[in-house]
């Protein structure tokens, strides 16, 4: 068996995410305890309790899911004696997902990663104004074909292929004007759904740049340190292992597109042929299981995944 750990992105948050892992396992509450460190603030109490739309928040649930999937990954370790040096080829992550994945690596601190999630949350938030954008989702079409629909709504405006999920699943960004074309234009050609999406920001595309610009700087000032494996950039669809060259793509990805369906066929293509996803939820396991079927893919995130996850030891 080839493994690989795929790490979630926004959306997958849930009030409870990470609590009976919390209250099962020491290792778990240690994570969770440097992050609310390195924010000031109690990030897991809201995560235990919510409110919903309180966690929802970019700027909270980018950090929450990082906290989540690391403190699932440190009991796994202890528990099932998983060693990714030893026992994973590779990682990824779906957007934010990637500074999850880079600090299991030990490229970035679990503190750098909170406060870089914190601060890219903020800054994608305040890079478009209110209402200024939109995203939506197109079921159906092949990345190809969205990104000419979306260059055909783009008209002055921006539209752009944010987020190529697999399966016939992908995501525009942009204007809300060139996006609410690029629907009724995906309508009319027997696109089999395309549905505006119910976001703060127009995530992954151009108007991003004040964003990425913001990254940067923030980036600049972290030292990083070459992954124990592997990580997949998402604007490359390619392992990264020099920390400039990950730098790069990290600043890149705020308005590039997400190529998880490249990743994902990449990773098989090297061998992988089990996907464990670590944290909050199943999207991407089942994103994975439409992309590359062959693969066995599975998620770990309760205390009862940990208990049936093999023994490595």
């Amino acid at each position: 068996m080839t493994r690989a750990c795929i790490f979630p992105g926004q959306g997958s948050q849930s009030v409870g995410m990470g609590r009976a892992l919390a209250e099962a396992f020491p290792q778990a509450r240690l994570v969770l305890e440097e992050v609310d460190a390195a924010l000031g603030e109690s990030l897991s109490r809201l995560m235990f309790e919510g409110p919903t739309d309180t966690l929802t928040l970019t700027t909270n649930a980018q950090p929450a899911l990082m906290a989540a999937s690391l403190a699932t990954l440190r009991v796994l370790e202890a528990e099932r004696g998983l060693d990714l040096k030893r026992d994973v080829a590779c990682l990824a992550g779906h957007s934010l997902g990637e500074y999850t994945a880079l600090a299991a690596a030990g490229t970035i601190t679990i503190t750098d990663a909170a406060r870089l999630l914190r601060l890219r949350g903020a800054a994608m938030q305040k890079a478009a104004g209110p209402g200024q954008g939109a995203m939506a989702a197109l079921i159906g079409p092949d990345a190809e074909t969205a990104g000419a629909i979306a260059a055909e709504a783009a008209e002055a405006d921006v539209c752009e292929v944010a987020n190529d999920n697999g399966a016939g699943q992908v995501v525009l960004s942009g204007t809300r004007a060139a996006v609410e074309r690029a629907v009724a234009i995906a309508q009319g050609r027997g696109v089999k759904r395309a549905v505006m999406l119910n976001v703060s920001a127009p995530f992954h595309c151009s108007l991003m740049g004040p964003a990425a610009e913001a990254m940067r700087a923030a980036l600049d000032g972290v030292q990083l340190q070459p992954p124990v494996v592997p990580v997949y950039a998402n604007v490359l669809a390619a392992p990264v292992t020099d920390p400039e060259a990950i730098r790069n793509a990290l600043v890149a990805q705020v308005t590039g597109t997400v190529r998880w369906r490249e990743s994902v066929l990449a990773m098989v293509a090297a061998g992988v042929d089990s996907f464990h996803e670590i944290g909050t939820g199943k999207v991407l396991t089942g994103l994975v299981k439409r992309i590359a079927p062959e693969a066995k893919a599975g998620a770990i995130g309760t205390p009862e995944d940990v208990a049936a996850f093999p023994d490595l030891r």
